[in-house]
């Protein structure tokens, strides 16, 4: 996992700046009021009036029939699969690089018992029609598995953050409901993808028949995502939570600050992909041959920093840019992650202020030019302790 460093090793002038995920915001002052005083009841019963309200709501919100309020945006994908992929014998046809394929433990098949069929990811988030089209099994005989899903990603994780493009959307829309296949959209950072295309989350959940949104990454509040689909598929949905326990009690606790995030949260999120341009672009401005970034794909939180594997070493890279030598001009330990092994990725959201991107900025830049000038002496790998 992360390299942890020590508080005590940081001087008192030392900014942690964690760029690591969105989900490591805490919720807002407005958001815990509004959790202390939240109306409160048994949601298993339906009787919270917080979370009827959040999840009223979100289905508006989604141009949906009806919606639920869950633990994660990994649970929803699951409970999704476990809906639509009911009979035995059913496939998912998904992106090789999404979510619910690499990051989720193989739970379709762990726990849904259903097969994953992935197709090659491009690396604006899409994937091709045409392969689409192929992969369907139309009328599947006695040795094929039952094309039952496709699942679309929207941003995409593991492209950066990119925004999959509607009228791509609209065309698998078509393909799914020419053989009667509904279409699931992980949508964990939906609400960027609407900022970014200044449209409404309707329009982008519009050609997808379930969808949801994750409440705890660039919304900002402490837990929790919302399913919306058709009635049917809730009702449906609300019986799979149950048996993977998560039934929630008294969750008004929790939907509050969702309540909160839908009325002050959305439009700021613009803020966010400013602050990852402007990170991008310190990256690009240092013409560097070890560290690149696509500036086309810096659309929304996230950034994508990619390196040279045969001169810099991830973990020793991350480790730097945590660390504040004695000598260092920029007083700031910038935390990241990698989700894959040839970049590493910075993700804003609402606590990381203007002054903390000028500070990360000043550091990426510092740390850059440091290995690109012990490259111009010698073709190493740098030691940082």
């Amino acid at each position: 996992m992360y390299e942890k460093i020590i508080k005590a090793d940081l001087g008192a002038d030392v900014r942690i700046i964690d760029l690591r995920t969105d989900t490591l915001s805490r919720p807002t002052q407005e958001m815990k009021e509004a959790m202390y005083i939240a109306d409160l009841g048994d949601d298993v019963y339906g009787e919270d009036p917080t979370v009827t309200e959040l999840e009223r709501r979100s289905a508006e919100l989604l141009g949906k029939e009806d919606a639920l309020f869950l633990v994660s945006g990994t649970m929803a994908n699951l409970i999704t699969i476990m809906v639509q992929c009911s009979h035995r014998g059913s496939e998912i046809i998904s992106g090789d690089k999404g979510h619910t394929c690499c990051l989720e433990q193989g739970g379709p098949a762990q726990i849904a018992g259903v097969q994953s069929s992935p197709i090659k990811n491009e690396d604006d988030g899409t994937f091709s029609l045409d392969v689409l089209r192929e992969a369907i099994n139309v009328n599947p005989n006695v040795f094929e598995p039952k094309t039952s899903l496709i699942i679309v990603e929207n941003t995409h994780n593991l492209c950066g953050g990119v925004v999959l493009p509607l009228d791509w959307l609209e065309k698998v829309g078509d393909i799914a409901a020419e053989h009667n296949i509904p279409v699931h959209m992980d949508g964990a950072r939906l609400i960027n993808a609407a900022v970014y295309l200044r449209v409404s989350p309707k329009r982008v959940a519009r050609d997808v028949d379930t969808v949801f949104f994750s409440l705890s990454k660039g919304l900002g509040c402490p837990v929790g995502a919302v399913l919306a689909g058709s009635n049917d598929f809730i009702t449906k949905a609300r019986r799979v939570r149950k048996v993977l326990g998560g039934g929630w009690r008294q969750a008004g606790v929790l939907a509050a600050a969702g309540l909160v995030a839908l009325d002050t949260m959305i439009d700021r999120t613009k803020i966010d992909h400013e602050h990852a341009l402007k990170i991008a672009k310190a990256i690009h401005q240092m013409k560097s041959n070890i560290f690149k970034v696509d500036l086309a794909k810096v659309q929304t939180n996230i950034i994508l920093m990619y390196i040279d594997r045969s001169k810099v070493d991830l973990k020793q890279l991350q480790r730097r840019l945590q660390t504040v030598l004695d000598g260092d001009s920029v007083r700031a330990s910038v935390r990241c992650s990698s989700l894959k092994s040839n970049c590493v990725r910075f993700v804003l959201y609402y606590e990381i202020t203007a002054e903390d991107v000028q500070l990360a900025c000043d550091k990426i830049q510092l740390v850059i030019k440091e290995y690109d000038e012990i490259f111009s002496l010698k073709n190493v790998i740098p030691q940082f302790k």
